[in-house]
Order: structure tokens, then sequence, then C-alpha cells
């Protein structure tokens, strides 16, 4: 796992008993992945997102007591740095919107492949999101219906700055972004906290939604 000094520490939360075994055992097998923890339900995601602190919590959406959503949004609200990325069935637009709205850094489908799932993981630890295109595309097409209905707001962003945005909401890992704009790694990322900082935004996904709904880049272009 390239770019990762220390394991990842992942809590996965699944109602699925099955399901959370075979995840566990999955990543289990990867040297720098840790299932530090399992929940059966909403609530106790959110428990143990507190008590344990994991870097990465893979939730479901359909989850008893309290659901991955409305869990999301309060592991949020509790613990700010915690990164949950959805782990889902479904892949329609209002699900990923609701999502990502509550606070979510990515999106997957459960219908990946094994090894495609480990991948994903390993770049949304490396690069802080995972939204693949087939997914992101449903996402742009509600802030498509949100942008049109909001007035752009100005934000001093350069031009290199908005380029880097629209890269991102093409679904591009940070190495990418540095060869497309022929640049290295480190001041790709120098970009991002620039562009974070500059719409008070704390991840990449966040900083697409922001972007689109500020009006400083366009859902087609995005998707392009």
């Amino acid at each position: 796992m390239a770019g990762l000094k220390k394991k990842v520490r992942v809590l996965i939360a699944d109602d699925q008993t099955l399901f959370r075994e075979g995840i566990k055992d999955l990543l289990e097998n990867e040297r720098l992945i840790e299932v530090i923890g399992e929940a059966a339900d909403g609530q106790e995601a959110v428990r143990l997102a507190k008590k344990l602190r994991p870097d990465v919590i893979l939730m479901d959406i359909k989850l008893p007591q309290l659901d991955g959503v409305a869990a999301t949004r309060l592991i949020r609200r509790e613990c700010p740095d915690a990164n949950v990325l959805i782990l889902s069935s479904y892949e329609d637009e209002a699900h990923v919107m609701e999502s990502i709205q509550a606070g979510a850094n990515g999106y997957l489908s459960k219908m990946l492949p094994a090894a495609e799932l480990v991948n994903a993981l390993k770049a949304f630890a490396n690069d802080g999101v995972m939204i693949p295109q087939q997914v992101m595309s449903k996402l742009l097409e509600g802030l498509r219906q949100m942008s049109s209905v909001q007035s752009p707001s100005p934000v001093a962003l350069t031009k290199t700055e908005i380029r880097v945005l629209v890269l991102l909401g093409s679904g591009l890992s940070n190495k990418e972004i540095a060869n497309t704009l022929h640049s290295s790694v480190k001041t790709i990322k120098n970009h991002l906290n620039a562009v974070f900082q500059k719409l008070g935004v704390n991840n990449r996904t966040e900083a697409v939604v922001k972007g689109i709904e500020m009006g400083l880049i366009s859902p087609d272009e995005s998707d392009s």
C-alpha cells in the first residue's frame, strides 16, 4: 500500500453477519489493514466509532436501530476526523446524494469484486475519497439540479485550483491529477489544501460538491 506508513484501522458496520465476517476475512489478509471492530446496527456503529476512533468506517446504509446515513451524520458530528466509506447495494442518485450530504467521504457498491474493494480502500486511505465514476455520475446529476436553482458565489480560486476541482470530480487520484497537469504530487496536495481552506471543506468530495454548488465549476465539466 504505497504511501501508507501505518496500518489503516477499519470499523465494519453491517447488519449481515456473514457479510461482515467475509469483509473482515478479506481485509485481514492485507498487511497494512486492521479490522478493529464490527457493528451490527447504526447505534453500535456510532458508539464504537467514538470509542475506537478508527481511520475508516465501512458503513452500510440499511441498518437497524439507526440507518447508515443518520449514523454517518452523528459520527461526523462526534468525530470530525472520522472517514466514512459507504458500502451499499443501493446505487441510485438519491442514496448517493443523501450519503455525501451526511458527510460520507466515499460511496462504493457491494457488487464490487473483492479485489476491487481492497484497491478502493487503499486508494481511499491514500487520497481521502473513493467514488467510482458510475456512482459519481449519479452524484453529479443531483448536483445539476441543485446548481440550476442556486446562485453562484464568488471565491478567489486560481485557474489551476479550479482545474484541480474539475479533475477531482472526474474521480482522479492525486497522482493522476499530477500527471494530467504535468506537476508533482506534492504540488497537487498543496493546491488541494488551498482549495479546502478557501471553500471551507474537509475533503475532496466536499470540495467537488461545494465547487458545483457555488458555480465555480459546472457538473458537465466534472464528468467529462
